[in-house]
């Protein structure tokens, strides 16, 4: 399978940078599951030696998103079920968490800016646009977690949010009917109100359902297993 363009490289931090390339290239499907990698074909492509590329391919397998075979195989994981039974519980506490600690220190701008992102998203839904919708959903979270000033939760988020938007690209068609929006306005509602509790629970019933629509998706016969 050939693999998709990229620009060759030219910035200082090359091993931040090819992780980066590489981790968007498999989250959004670019790189698809199953498929086999070699680090020579991307240094050459990437314009580095093979050692950032190497060094890129092993932060990706303790993320779950690469596994290296018998043989010096190296390829994307294939999706599976079971990912996302362990990922979406512990993201919707995480999130609940950050939602918990932010709360109380979200300023008028920052509710403006959770309007503005689930505005996004709802447009972006609407438009199929799978790309758009998920970085509205990524901008919506990432400010909870980034009034809550906790570096674990970052952290933890970190390593697993690619594995969850992974998910969330390849079975996106599934997702068509998710009331994501909806919930994300009884969030906005409750830190409005200065409603913690309520905030982090909605929060974390948002992500929960989420990950039950993904595990269904795959008892479906025309997606990936």
């Amino acid at each position: 399978m050939k693999s998709p363009p990229f620009e060759k490289i030219d910035r200082l931090s090359l091993r931040e940078h090819v992780y980066s390339l590489l981790q968007q290239a498999i989250v959004s499907g670019a790189l698809q599951p199953g498929q086999r990698i070699r680090d020579t074909d991307f240094a050459a492509q990437f314009g580095v030696s093979r050692t950032p590329v190497r060094e890129a391919l092993q932060r990706l397998e303790d993320e779950g998103l690469v596994e290296m075979l018998s043989g010096a195989l190296t390829r994307v994981v294939p999706l599976n079920m079971r990912a996302a039974q362990d990922a979406f519980p512990v993201v919707a506490v995480l999130h609940a968490l950050a939602t918990r600690l932010a709360v109380d220190q979200l300023t008028a701008h920052d509710l403006v800016a959770l309007q503005q992102a689930n505005d996004t998203l709802m447009l972006a839904l609407e438009a199929n646009n799978v790309t758009d919708a998920l970085q509205a959903d990524d901008s919506f979270h990432a400010l909870f977690v980034r009034v809550a000033h906790n570096d674990e939760i970052q952290h933890s988020l970190e390593r697993l949010m690619p594995k969850v938007r992974r998910l969330e690209y390849a079975q996106f068609s599934s997702l068509a009917g998710h009331s994501s929006v909806l919930q994300h306005q009884a969030i906005i509602t409750a830190c409005e109100q200065g409603l913690p509790e309520l905030a982090a629970t909605l929060a974390e019933q948002n992500w929960l359902s989420l990950g039950q629509l993904i595990v269904k998706s795959f008892t479906q016969p025309e997606k990936v297993s």
